[in-house]
């Protein structure tokens, strides 16, 4: 199953709330590594220095400090179009975690706006 698809099936069995998902890559070809990090640097990919898993890979689901799942699923169907075939591991997700924004002091559009987008 090409990475991207896989990723999609992966986001599509989350729960709505779902805020971060950390999941591990590793390529089949690791003559093919440099090429496949030019694609991933889309998405942070952090790589393993001594370890059986090339990258992990943190996405963010509507708010947060790491690559969004459509940019990570954007750099894993480059990796696919460009042939460079590998696996993905899910390693952790985390689930009902809130976005805290200060709101005091802010016109009362803004914090409509933040009602209407956060579904506060």
């Amino acid at each position: 199953m090409p990475l991207a698809e896989t990723f999609s099936t992966i986001i599509e069995s989350l729960p709505d709330d779902w805020s971060d998902l950390d999941i591990d890559l590793r390529i089949f070809d690791e003559d093919r590594y440099i090429e496949a990090a030019t694609y991933l640097v889309v998405c942070w990919a952090r790589p393993y220095s001594k370890h059986d898993w090339h990258w992990r890979i943190a996405v963010a689901h509507r708010f947060g400090h790491a690559a969004a799942a459509p940019a990570t699923h954007g750099a894993l169907k480059m990796l696919d179009e460009a042939g460079i075939a590998g696996e993905i591991a899910v390693r952790g997700t985390r689930v009902g975690r809130a976005e805290i924004v200060p709101m005091w002091g802010r016109p009362e559009s803004v914090r409509q706006e933040m009602r209407k987008n956060r579904k506060f």
